[in-house]
């Protein structure tokens, strides 16, 4: 029986650690959280910090693994990239590993292979080096952590005065003290994911993303297709492909968000190199496409035959659970929403007692659905309202 090690046993890597033991592999996970709910389904765990990649390495050769992942945080992308090279397992180059970690480096090397549209960007470190570049800047722009994860962080800035307030902020949310500011882009946003695997790149879905009104950016939901042109599919496809060559990213899995104006013109927003996250690759991709999705990314992660071929083409449509405030005394009996047979998916996190936050990262949200309808237009609108429908069921 082949061991494969998880990186991160959090809500979404629960369910790669899930599909791994149901295909019969030995599954240990790694997380710094004791109670990490991806642990009850592991056949061994350790409590270990995931971007600690020397004592998570130390596990991994005490354990004698076969293959080694991480799945929906950027977090796990490095020590697992360096779990591999050490002990000699498919993965992504560490040295590539590295750069993806950098928000500004993944940044210089898009704009010196003139991938994409962005016009502008910098980074810095300090209030000083700020202060160097603030007359350069051309406003609007978006700040962010240059090595954060989800929104956290992430501000729209309109002018000076605002700048050095939401620096600070983006500053407090990443661990490596650094902030990537770029143009902001009015347009509508995408993700894009992909496997490349065997020396090919797979775009495996472009998806029409939902997202909070500022001054939050956040997910809300997920349409696949995305209902866009085969003229801009085909150079989202061309983007997405030519910036993963320039980053030289030589395996595994690579989710990308993207901006596109109302010209069509494309500029990358973010790239991980693992999958997406918000049931990106637990259940948007395979039930859009009739690609396995993780059971493909655990079997190449171990060195045995995947396949990233679409099967069919069905309409998709996911929202997070994002609710209104309050403490929940009494929570629905979720069984009798799924008498509609295009309602796919329901996951609720909450508890009674559970306090529900406002809305302002992915973080704050209280679960999922996933439903599929025979438009997009239809699978958007029932989305929603089965949304609205668990809202207002919650008793608070």
């Amino acid at each position: 029986m082949k061991k494969i090690l998880i990186i991160g046993a959090g809500m979404l890597q629960a369910y790669v650690i899930q599909r791994a033991k149901d295909l019969g592999y030995y599954v240990i996970a790694v997380d710094m959280d004791p109670n990490a709910p991806g642990f009850q389904y592991a056949d061994e765990y350790k409590v270990i910090n995931i971007v600690d990649k020397e004592s998570c390495l130390k596990y991994a050769i005490e354990k004698d693994i076969d293959g080694v992942l991480t799945a929906a945080t950027d977090y796990g992308v490095l020590t697992t990239s360096f779990i591999a090279e050490k002990i000699g397992l498919k993965g992504l180059d560490y040295a590539v590993a590295k750069v993806i970690k950098n928000k500004y480096e993944v940044r210089k090397a898009m704009a010196e292979n003139k991938v994409d549209d962005t016009p502008q960007f910098f980074e810095v470190k300090s209030e000083e080096e700020l202060n160097e570049i603030q007359n350069d800047i051309k406003f609007p722009v978006i700040v962010k952590p240059a090595d954060g994860s989800g929104s956290k962080g992430v501000s729209r800035v309109d002018n000076k005065m605002e700048l050095f307030e939401k620096c600070k902020e983006a500053l407090r949310q990443s661990l490596s003290n650094k902030v990537l500011i770029e143009t902001f882009i009015v347009g509508q946003e995408y993700g894009v994911e992909s496997f490349v695997y065997d020396a090919k790149i797979n775009v495996l879905g472009i998806m029409k993303k939902h997202m909070t009104k500022p001054p939050y950016y956040a997910e809300l939901g997920h349409t696949m297709p995305a209902g866009i042109s085969d003229n801009l599919k085909e150079k989202i496809q061309k983007v997405v492909t030519n910036t993963i060559s320039a980053l030289n990213i030589n395996f595994g899995s690579v989710n990308m968000d993207l901006l596109v104006t109302s010209d069509e013109k494309v500029s990358i927003v973010d790239i991980g190199c693992r999958m997406g996250g918000n049931l990106i690759g637990s259940h948007i991709i395979p039930y859009a496409t009739g690609i396995e999705y993780m059971e493909n990314m655990i079997r190449a992660a171990l060195g045995e035959k995947a396949e990233f071929e679409p099967k069919f083409e069905k309409n998709i449509a996911t929202r997070l659970l994002a609710l209104t405030p309050g403490k929940v005394k009494e929570l629905p009996d979720f069984e009798k929403y799924k008498d509609d047979e295009r309602i796919k998916y329901i996951f609720c996190k909450l508890k009674e007692g559970d306090n529900i936050l406002e809305y302002k990262n992915n973080l704050d949200g209280c679960g999922y659905v996933v439903v599929e309808g025979n438009t997009v237009e239809e699978a958007e609108r029932i989305a929603e309202e089965l949304k609205q429908r668990i809202n207002r069921d919650i008793k608070r």
